[in-house]
């Protein structure tokens, strides 16, 4: 069920696993083997699928931010600490053109992945969990640091209409990766 009001979700940190397995859900169901051509192109997707083992890990060291509509997750931001860098295969060579970078960027957080479930889209759900992400993370980091597909237009396009700007771009496997920030 949609709701038109952000008054009704709830914008928080993760703090059980039952949260944490309805991520995995969501996530699951964003997934490009689970969205047809047209709804990669107009929805958008994920790429990175999570273990529960290390979506918990990841959280305790900064826990997850999440939206909640009627007690269930309807969307998600994940906190990952450079820390993991090596633990997400997906996502090692990110973390490598990070290393490349001038100036070097110091003391962020990366944004692991961002999804909102369907029904809540285009409500300011997105922008409302990247302002309890800064909300969190800032100061104690920088920034919030991220990477996108540049397939996934509607991402790409999210993210920049909230402030991300593009500090690197690289291609790996035939993936255009897109190297963005948040200050």
């Amino acid at each position: 069920m949609a709701i038109d009001a952000l008054t009704e979700i709830e914008f928080t940190r993760c703090n059980t696993d039952s949260e944490l397995l309805q991520i995995l859900d969501l996530q699951r169901r964003n997934l490009p083997v689970s969205l047809s051509e047209d709804e990669k192109l107009k929805e958008g997707f994920v790429t990175v699928v999570h273990s529960f083992e290390i979506l918990k890990e990841m959280s305790e060291t900064c826990a997850h931010i999440i939206a909640k509509y009627e007690n269930r997750v309807i969307a998600y931001a994940l906190c990952m600490h450079p820390k993991f860098a090596d633990r997400i295969e997906v996502l090692k060579p990110m973390f490598a053109e990070m290393e490349n970078l001038e100036p070097k960027i110091e003391n962020y957080m990366a944004m692991g992945q961002i999804c909102v479930e369907k029904a809540h889209r285009k409500k300011g759900v997105f922008r409302e969990l990247y302002r309890t992400m800064k909300e969190f993370v800032i100061p104690e980091f920088s920034s919030i640091i991220t990477e996108v597909d540049a397939a996934n237009q509607r991402s790409m396009a999210a993210h920049t209409n909230i402030g991300f700007e593009v500090l690197s771009d690289y291609i790996v496997d035939d993936v255009h990766w897109n190297i963005i920030q948040l200050k």
